[in-house]
């Protein structure tokens, strides 16, 4: 009996290590399981942090190009109306240098100041319209009455009562016109 007894007691031993093994491959399959979990998790974490690292950059870029385009619109508009007060003054200016005078030293120092006044101007970009002669285009020009006339053509630009002038693209002033019938 002996030998039924170590049978019987390696058969328990055998069994018992098949069990021990079998609950250790559950155990590894549930930290297997636990630890997949915990990766998706983390990996879904990573995704989202980067999707809001992705839009804070979006978000910072669009602010960026955004105060760029204000400040430009901002002294774009200061200079516009800047301008605007300048110009009656030049206005003053050719109507000054049109005025007959017997001094001609007088006139040709205005004739410099004049020039001088203009040339400032074109440096920062003011550019006078061309009228006279041009297509009556009403984005540049305020027709103020119509003539008929053989020396220009229909809708035509025949006579310019006020100078217009431009900030690069942008009308500062509209020309002031009579337009042919």
């Amino acid at each position: 009996m002996n030998e039924e007894e170590n049978m019987n007691e390696t058969s328990e031993e055998e069994l018992e290590k098949t069990r021990e093994e079998t609950d250790i491959d559950v155990d590894i399959s549930e930290q297997d399981n636990k630890l997949s979990e915990e990766n998706e998790k983390l990996q879904k974490e990573i995704a989202d942090a980067n999707d809001k690292y992705i839009r804070l950059c979006a978000e910072y870029d669009n602010y960026r190009k955004r105060t760029t385009r204000e400040k430009t619109e901002a002294y774009g508009d200061a200079t516009a109306k800047c301008i605007q007060d300048i110009i009656p003054v030049l206005d003053s200016f050719e109507r000054a240098m049109e005025a007959e005078t017997t001094d001609s030293s007088f006139k040709d120092g205005m004739k410099m100041i004049y020039d001088q006044f203009v040339q400032a101007l074109e440096k920062i970009g003011v550019t006078e319209m061309e009228a006279l002669g041009q297509e009556f285009d009403p984005n540049i020009h305020n027709a103020i009455k119509q003539e008929e006339s053989d020396e220009y053509g229909e809708n035509t630009v025949c006579q310019v009562f006020q100078k217009g002038y431009m900030l690069g693209d942008r009308v500062i002033r509209h020309a002031v016109v009579a337009v042919t019938a």
